[in-house]
């Protein structure tokens, strides 16, 4: 069907890994979990640890994906945006400057900034591309173009000056005072007056006063962030002598893959939450594998209801992640070819913290070949974090991986 060469195939779970919790009884909401496919990865494959995020560096779902291709961030790393930008065919001159531009909830109370959601409410990228419009509409400039993305992510390039200037992911202050943050862009003009503006527009646009009748938070406005410049970095074959092929809703895993010289697959009904498109993910993934050597399946939903602090729907996340992933691939793959199955995360967002933390994240590598029962070792963070197979970094990790 595929050929006799080994296939390889990367499954991630954003954000799966936390923190025990009380209410599990001390577990985590991935030991907690019912995950008899993952488990099986574990038991049947090698069980380790890598460390995704390099020292110094914050523990994002940039150079976390970037390390589960095989690559070195402190080498490579520019910034998350320029990453966005590739994935919606903006190729960034010399002189510009990509930022994720969130729509947000803010509350503005005097001069107080309160970050009450970082996602404007999950907003859905119809309604979403309805308020980027506007806010494009009313506002031109020569110095800076806005791009719709998909739901709350956008992009806005940025042609000036911004030494200096500091940014902060909104997910990592949910429900805290940001002013100080906030107060940063007033330094810089153009961004200012841009932010200003665009929140003036939204609050009462058609899409925000609908969402405020059906009982949803408002977008009602937006925040910069995770601000760069175009990376030069080598493509997957170029770094390993293989193609691959990538699955995300999210556009900076896109953005990853178009920098790898990756195959994007775009799946209808791919959202990045808990109501993605599974199935069709798992489609293209197998269909994928046909043309390409590797293939990464990228589910954002973990990492999503952790920012949130949401435990129920963390738990029903990692569920499905194993029930309608990683099940049906390992089910697809049968009288297939050869394959070496990798099952991880890209960090943890603990829902106590509702942010990334950067420490080594559980690998689990099923082969096909050698497919006898190796431990009685669960996937879980325990278990990753007590095991002998340590890996430095992303590139030592896809060495080991393709058997290199």
């Amino acid at each position: 069907m595929m050929g006799n060469k080994v296939k390889y195939i990367i499954l991630v779970g954003d954000g799966i890994g936390d923190l025990p919790v009380d209410e599990l009884a001390g577990k985590t909401p991935l030991e907690y979990a019912h995950t008899p496919a993952m488990d099986f990865v574990a038991r049947h494959g090698v069980i380790g640890r890598l460390q995704t995020v390099p020292e110094g560096f914050p523990p994002g779902s940039d150079v976390a994906n970037l390390s589960l291709l095989g690559y070195r961030p402190e080498k490579i790393y520019t910034g998350r945006s320029p990453l966005e930008a590739a994935s919606l065919g903006v190729n960034l001159h010399e002189k510009e400057i990509a930022f994720r531009c969130n729509l947000v909830n803010m509350t503005h109370n005097g001069d107080r900034v309160t970050m009450v959601d970082y996602s404007g409410g999950h907003i859905d990228t119809a309604s979403a591309s309805e308020l980027i419009a506007a806010i494009n509409a009313r506002i031109s400039s020569k110095v800076f173009t806005l791009y719709p993305g998909v739901s709350y992510r956008h992009l806005f390039v940025y042609r000036g000056d911004i030494e200096g200037l500091v940014t902060v992911p909104p997910h990592d202050h949910t429900g805290q005072d940001v002013t100080r943050f906030w107060k940063i862009y007033e330094q810089y003009p153009d961004l200012r007056d841009f932010l200003k503006k665009a929140g003036e527009i939204l609050p009462s646009h058609p899409v925000n006063r609908k969402r405020e009748q059906q009982g949803k938070l408002p977008a009602n406005g937006v925040w910069l962030w995770g601000e760069g410049k175009a990376p030069s970095m080598p493509t997957l074959r170029e770094n390993f002598g293989i193609s691959g092929a990538l699955i995300s809703a999210v556009d900076l895993l896109k953005g990853i893959g178009v920098y790898a010289g990756m195959e994007i697959v775009h799946v209808p009904g791919a959202t990045g939450y808990l109501d993605t498109n599974y199935q069709g993910k798992v489609d293209a993934a197998l269909k994928a594998l046909a043309e390409n050597d590797l293939v990464l399946v990228h589910v954002e939903a973990p990492d999503e209801t952790g920012h949130q602090g949401l435990l129920k729907e963390k738990i029903q996340a990692i569920e499905d992640f194993d029930q309608k992933v990683v099940q049906p691939i390992l089910d697809g793959m049968k009288g297939g070819p050869d394959f070496r199955l990798v099952v991880c995360m890209d960090h943890f967002t603990p829902v106590s913290l509702k942010t990334h933390v950067a420490v080594p994240v559980p690998v689990a590598v099923f082969d096909s070949r050698r497919p006898e029962q190796k431990n009685m070792l669960s996937y879980s963070e325990k278990n990753g974090a007590a095991a002998a197979l340590h890996f430095a970094d992303g590139e030592e990790f896809f060495h080991f991986l393709l058997d290199k």
